[in-house]
């Protein structure tokens, strides 16, 4: 089986060149790639490495994520996140392909307090939610085999991770102020490389299973509940920080005027893929305390 991975240095990227190797031939592409196109903006270029590859998995871990820049380009964060995922639907299809995609629950308005299900109606508040929510659209009408797994709050250990700015700012400040009525569930890159690879060898014996997905870590939080748990954990392991979680103040998404409004509920129903795909989803805490557990360690 021969996999084009697109986006492999992200923090999802970059796990699933573990997690995909096992299953075949994996030919991973980035912006700067020289020889095969791996940048989302030239959509030609794109077309003409899907056709030289001719790949039986593409895996789309490329997007703009940059939440706040994307209301001042909107542009670019469409051509990324709705018209290069349409081109690679469109080049799926052609092949007979399956298209594994990645997507967001900022697709939804943040109402109420009850977990999104996939059939909820969808309302973004910003351009990055509507841009991946075209992307789906596009997959969809393409008629392609495909996977879309709606996902939040994703982190890794690779590179830069809300942990990792509370940990900095602990260790300089003597108080922090972090957002509490924004409710979610931190998901671990690593999780999300593992299942993929998993429903991956799933649809190759039940394609009836192709459509769309929530697949977040289990339990819930706020970001201000999470920073609590950091801090404690590496207050615990003997990390010198400024501060304890006494010195962290709640504060609401008001308090902070971002170019992008921000949904406040986050929660996602994971069911259907737990049942479709007979999986269990740990609890967010558990891929937290092993990301940071390799953290600080490194930081030794």
């Amino acid at each position: 089986m021969k996999i084009l991975l697109l986006g492999k240095n992200g923090q999802v990227g970059w796990e699933l060149q573990r997690s995909l190797a096992p299953l075949g031939e994996v030919i991973a592409l980035d912006h700067d790639n020289k020889e095969l196109c791996g940048d989302f903006t030239n959509l030609q270029g794109l077309t003409d490495t899907i056709r030289r590859v001719a790949p039986d998995i593409i895996v789309n871990a490329a997007a703009h994520t940059a939440v706040d820049k994307a209301e001042s380009e909107s542009e670019l964060a469409r051509t990324i996140n709705a018209l290069a995922p349409a081109m690679l639907a469109q080049e799926t299809k052609r092949l007979g392909a399956w298209l594994i995609h990645y997507s967001t629950d900022y697709v939804f308005d943040g109402n109420g307090d009850k977990p999104w299900l996939e059939t909820d109606e969808t309302g973004p508040l910003n351009v990055y939610g509507a841009t991946k929510l075209e992307g789906e659209q596009f997959i969809h009408m393409s008629g392609c085999k495909h996977l879309i797994f709606r996902t939040s709050w994703v982190y890794g250990a690779r590179g830069g991770n809300f942990a990792k700015t509370m940990l900095r700012l602990a260790g300089e400040r003597d108080s922090l102020s972090v957002i509490n009525d924004q409710i979610g569930a931190p998901t671990g890159a690593d999780l999300l490389a593992d299942i993929t690879a998993h429903a991956i060898r799933t649809v190759q014996l039940k394609p009836e299973l192709s459509g769309l997905y929530h697949v977040v870590a289990s339990g819930e939080t706020s970001w201000y509940g999470y920073a609590n748990y950091v801090i404690q954990h590496a207050l615990q392991a003997g990390v010198a920080l400024w501060i304890t979680p006494e010195d962290i103040k709640a504060v609401p998404t008001s308090a902070y005027n971002t170019p992008a409004k921000r949904p406040l509920n986050s929660r996602l129903d994971t069911a259907k893929f737990q049942t479709a795909f007979n999986l269990r989803l740990p609890h967010w805490q558990d891929g937290v305390t092993r990301m940071l557990i390799e953290v600080l360690e490194r930081g030794k």
